[in-house]
């Protein structure tokens, strides 16, 4: 299929396989994969090693202080991009448990916003870019040609996301993983800066019984419909 060069804007709740959705988009249509979460998510491991985050606590000044220096940047690889911090690769580091419990809290601070949202424009001005989050049809692209607002059930959320930490070797409970959920779902969805919400103008998929092929089929026929060339 031959479609035009647009920005594709992928938001919706934690685990709703967004990264894996826009990824496969990516691969089979030739657009660069951008996940905006893994940026947050490198920002919290940052903050995490550097001690940062002391018993909850997040110390805003000294991670504003430092976060200028983080030299945070996707490279391509033949199965995608992966996150590096300087010449390491840490897409592995980002996806534990103990940086999901803190990276919604700091994705609620202004200045890493506007840190993530800056990088990620720099790659979006070449268009032809599917992007994925909580805000950017709303806020980091907000005139992208597609959007989309992805929603599944809450415990259809958590076995997917115990199943991908399972399968990495961790020791993981269900119930924890479901409050965990919960609780990214409520900061995400409240916070002051760029809240996470559907676009007046995206379109909803809820892949709640949808498997990976169905789900590029309905990409497929959208795109046929509004953007073949």
């Amino acid at each position: 299929m031959d479609i035009k060069d647009i920005i594709i804007a992928i938001d919706g709740y934690s685990s709703t396989g967004k990264s894996s959705f826009a990824k496969r988009i990516a691969s089979e249509l030739g657009f660069l994969y951008l996940d905006s979460g893994a940026l947050y998510r490198g920002v919290t491991l940052f903050a995490l090693e550097c001690g940062f985050i002391k018993d909850g606590v997040i110390d805003e000044q000294a991670l504003e202080a430092a976060l200028p220096a983080l030299d945070l940047h996707f490279e391509n690889h033949g199965e995608g991009t992966r996150l590096y911090q300087g010449n390491l690769c840490i897409e592995r580091d980002i996806r534990t448990m103990r940086v999901s419990s803190f990276v919604s809290p700091i994705a609620t601070i202004g200045f890493v916003r506007r840190y993530v949202d800056g990088k990620l424009r720099e790659f979006g001005r070449q268009r032809r870019v599917v992007m994925d989050g909580r805000d950017i049809g709303t806020t980091v692209f907000p005139d992208a040609e597609l959007k989309i607002f992805m929603v599944a059930d809450s415990e259809v959320r958590a076995q997917r996301r115990m199943d991908e930490l399972v399968a990495k070797g961790e020791k993981v409970n269900f119930e924890e993983i479901l409050q965990n959920l919960s609780e990214r779902d409520y900061i995400d969805s409240h916070r002051d800066i760029s809240p996470l919400r559907q676009a007046k103008d995206a379109i909803v998929l809820d892949n709640t019984h949808m498997t990976p092929d169905q789900q590029m089929e309905w990409l497929l026929k959208l795109l046929q419909t509004r953007f073949s060339k």
